[in-house]
């Protein structure tokens, strides 16, 4: 009969020292990644109703023209 292995417990490392300027550098990409994420949201927002605009021109400009040769 086979016996289970037994985990090794080992204390977790000790976490280093917080620098205060690196913990604020981080609290400010935080922030701007937020406001980039809301306004690439945005953007996008804008630009597939621009594609959806410039796809129904055009199918619209083909059937006139389909329409016109006729």
């Amino acid at each position: 009969m086979t016996i289970p292995r037994r985990r090794v417990l080992r204390p977790r490392p000790a976490e280093p020292a917080v620098d205060p300027r690196q913990a604020a550098r981080a609290q400010r990409r935080r922030a701007q990644l937020a406001k980039d994420r809301t306004a690439l949201r945005r953007w996008l927002t804008r630009l597939k109703r621009a594609t959806n605009t410039v796809t129904e021109l055009h199918q619209r400009i083909t059937r006139l023209e389909a329409a016109l040769t006729d």
